[in-house]
């Protein structure tokens, strides 16, 4: 039998850390490879972690809720002596034994378990404190003897400078090589700080920050992806000077040419043909013309990007959002975005996508349309510089204006509403990017060929 490391695997270049959501095998289980054995969620997407080989799970290593860092071992499995192990074999290893005198032994021992039972309780009652710690730092610090005061100078290396298991490992291993922690030797004058301390924070934090339910109130904890949505949108308003154009468009022509040809469309391509791939065709080629919608801002810097890549905002079963990006959709054809399209759209809602394909996006497309809104103010996606927002089609009376004169006929028509960072792009370059839009959508061929 040997024990193999199940690391935090590679999900994309922006992604150094993931948050463990959950546990989907516990110690002891037989565990086959492929199989996933916990979840993970990072600031962009959820996601399984599979097994690599197949064994019993002996240990884990976080818990629910812990910053794991890329690379970082969660699990160890064991398995056959004849599979695949990881590059470092997890062993014990027998630590070199020194002879201390029994007398010294014994007046440290004490030091130690005193120290232990006044940092425990110490811990246990910073529950009012502002900054958290998760069970397992707690634990750590509990067993290390590690002061509250001590804990709270530790400098975070996880999500909004939280105190990882590695920062509070990396900080006993410095302590300790310094030498043994000196410990009061007076237990009346430990009890005597920790009382102080207890009533210091008694005194200035409330007894608890949650809030409870009441009659005729319900308080409901926002998700893990809502609250990143809320921090994300409160960010975005703070950063980008918010800009909105406007503009009616006559897809008319494409509601027609739809409708005679998605029934043959499914036949031969399998695919389901609505209207979200002619947008995004039409949304690829205006970005195509002007390039300087295709940007980002770094500081004081626009970074000009080549890839023309589409972030798409799908609506999720909870309520929530997420958008994954068609990637370098100008070189797609109208078959090629439709099943790309679908394909995103069908496993956001079933929660399949991957990292990577949730990252890199230039620019995004949002539907508010769906939901019957006419048109909408949208809320760029950082570091992009603008997002359209696709109205519902409705059939209005409109003035069509011909040769012979003009006359009032029904046409069916949407609103394309352009969110833009005035920052770096100005009413002009905002409105005639729209405007391209609306134009490549009114231009419709009706005789186009799939």
């Amino acid at each position: 039998m040997s024990k193999f490391e199940l690391k935090l695997p590679r999900m994309g270049e922006s992604v150094a850390e993931a948050t463990l959501t959950s546990w989907l095998k516990e110690v002891g289980d037989t565990i086959e490879m492929d199989e996933a054995v916990f979840e993970i969620a990072t600031d962009k997407v959820d996601s399984e972690v599979p097994s690599e080989v197949d064994g019993v799970l002996v240990e884990k290593l976080f818990n629910i809720d812990d910053v794991v860092k890329v690379g970082d071992v969660v699990a160890v499995i064991e398995v056959e002596g004849d599979q695949m192990e990881s590059a470092d074999e997890v062993g014990d290893t027998d630590e070199e034994e020194v002879e201390v005198p029994v007398e010294v032994v014994g007046e440290i021992s004490q030091s130690i378990e005193v120290a232990k039972e006044t940092v425990g309780s110490t811990i246990q009652k910073q529950s009012s404190s502002e900054r958290f710690y998760s069970p397992l730092v707690k634990n750590i610090a509990k067993q290390e003897g590690i002061s509250l005061k001590e804990l709270d100078a530790i400098k975070g290396t996880g999500s909004e400078g939280r105190v990882t298991k590695g920062d509070i490992l990396q900080f006993v291993s410095s302590r300790n090589s310094s030498g043994v922690p000196s410990v009061e030797p007076k237990i009346e004058k430990q009890h005597a700080q920790v009382v102080e301390s207890t009533q210091s924070v008694s005194k200035d934090k409330p007894q608890s920050s949650r809030p409870v339910s009441s009659e005729g109130v319900e308080v409901l904890e926002m998700s893990r992806m809502g609250k990143l949505i809320a921090k994300h949108m409160s960010e975005s308003v703070s950063t980008s000077a918010h800009v909105q154009s406007f503009i009616e468009v006559d897809v008319t022509k494409i509601v027609n040419w739809r409708n005679k040809v998605k029934d043959s469309f499914f036949t031969a391509e399998g695919e389901k043909l609505t209207f979200t791939p002619i947008f995004m065709e039409a949304v690829a080629k205006a970005l195509k013309k002007y390039p300087m919608m295709n940007i980002s801002v770094e500081g004081d810097t626009v970074l000009k990007k080549k890839n023309i890549n589409i972030g798409m905002a799908a609506a999720l079963p909870d309520g929530n959002l997420i958008v994954p990006v068609i990637k370098n959709a100008d070189q797609l054809n109208l078959v090629g975005m439709t099943k790309v399209v679908n394909d995103l759209a069908e496993r956001s809602r079933n929660n399949q996508l991957k990292p990577d394909e949730v990252q890199d996006g230039t620019y995004t497309v949002t539907n508010v349309g769906t939901f019957g809104s006419v048109f909408g103010t949208p809320i760029i996606n950082q570091p992009q510089v603008g997002i359209l927002a696709l109205g519902a089609i409705r059939k209005v009376p409109s003035v069509i204006e011909t040769a012979e004169g003009d006359f009032i006929g029904i046409r069916s028509k949407m609103f394309l509403s352009h969110s833009y960072d005035h920052r770096v792009v100005n009413g002009a370059l905002g409105s005639m990017f729209i405007k391209a839009v609306a134009d490549y959508l009114e231009a419709w061929d009706m005789n186009r060929e799939i």
